[in-house]
């Protein structure tokens, strides 16, 4: 899609659509499920990824009402993907910390 052909309007929108997704990286990288470009790794670190989706949540609820319905749509679907993703991901954390902790 060529910026350049956009009206201001569609401009903000694809912006804010790459904001979201930059953030969905973020989170993804963070779990464990994408790889740091930087490093070449698969690299989890859940706390980067609890910080993305509390960004992602935030910004739903600072423009609730305010964005255009394809917007709102993909806001609100990419959380649900991650937040059963980084549910997920806690869930095998706990399972294999209980696991390997004989002491309980």
């Amino acid at each position: 899609m060529d910026r350049e052909n956009l009206n201001p309007e569609q401009q903000n929108q694809l912006l804010f659509m790459m904001l979201i997704q930059q953030h969905q990286q973020i989170a993804m990288m963070g779990m464990g499920k994408l790889q740091n470009p930087a490093t070449g790794e698969m690299e989890k670190e859940l706390s980067s990824a609890k910080f993305a989706i509390d960004t992602l949540n935030m910004i739903e609820s600072y423009t609730k009402g305010n964005l255009p319905k394809e917007a709102e749509n993909y806001l609100e679907s990419t959380l649900t993907n991650l937040r059963l993703n980084y549910a997920e991901e806690v869930k095998k954390d706990k399972a294999a910390s209980n696991g390997s902790d004989d002491s309980e």
